[in-house]
């Protein structure tokens, strides 16, 4: 008899040795998801007949090195872009003949769904959605070009997907912050972001990111090791958007 509750006790302690790490790689996915989210607002697109537009803007976002390769909004099928140790990997050569192969033979007109464009530094973008995946180390954001801010007439508002890579294992332990400074190395908060809201907006904005010291190198390293340039200013924007969002 204690053998047989000794050997049950075992095996409960096994269970649960083995459920509570996922129980809280679960718990941090979502924590970590709902942060971003805070952080990043998701633009909302709507269509009518004359086409796509934005319908409420979300986070502006600057892209810092060229590479991420986009297609038109209508198209259902987005090559992934991927970012790892600060270097942006575009979809390969293949990949992409394929995908222009099979819209090619069921695009209506010859060139219509095969065309794609390569975002170059300095383009505005919105995000249109963000996922962790905190199993795979990986946080993937899809964005959508601000064709006003480019100055892009007609519009087109392409759209891309970027999965950030993160070294093995690392993600279920790194903070909200961490991750956003990665982000920040391909995507960043554009400044012109502030006047989206209007005047009092952007003046709160400012005041705020005065008042944090925004803009001065901040100490320590991202999870690539490189200086954490963006976490204080990234901060210091959601806290004025939030007393803003209080007047």
């Amino acid at each position: 008899m204690s053998q047989k509750l000794g050997a049950l006790i075992s095996g409960v302690v096994l269970l649960a040795v083995t459920i509570f790490p996922l129980s809280l790689a679960s718990a941090q996915a979502v924590s970590l998801q709902e942060q971003l989210a805070a952080q990043y607002k998701l633009v909302k697109m709507g269509s009518d007949t004359s086409g796509y537009s934005v319908v409420d803007a979300g986070t502006l976002l600057a892209v810092q090195k060229g590479g991420i390769l986009a297609v038109p909004y209508s198209d259902k099928t987005i090559l992934t872009t991927r970012y790892e140790g600060g270097t942006v990997h575009s979809p390969n050569a293949v990949a992409v003949q394929a995908r222009k192969a099979l819209f090619g033979h069921f695009s209506q007109t010859a060139s219509e769904g095969q065309s794609t464009h390569l975002f170059a530094k300095g383009d505005k973008v919105y995000p249109t959605k963000i996922d962790v995946n905190v199993a795979k180390d990986s946080v993937t954001l899809g964005i959508v070009a601000c064709d006003t801010c480019n100055k892009t007439d007609p519009p087109t508002y392409n759209k891309a997907q970027v999965q950030f890579q993160f070294p093995a294992g690392s993600l279920a332990n790194a903070s909200a912050g961490q991750v956003e400074d990665v982000i920040g190395q391909l995507l960043s908060i554009s400044s012109d972001d502030s006047q989206q809201g209007g005047d009092q907006g952007g003046q709160g904005l400012h005041h705020a990111l005065v008042a944090a010291g925004a803009g001065k190198k901040v100490g320590g390293e991202n999870l690539y090791g490189e200086p954490r340039k963006h976490e204080q200013l990234n901060r210091a924007r959601s806290a004025a958007n939030e007393q803003i969002k209080r007047k």
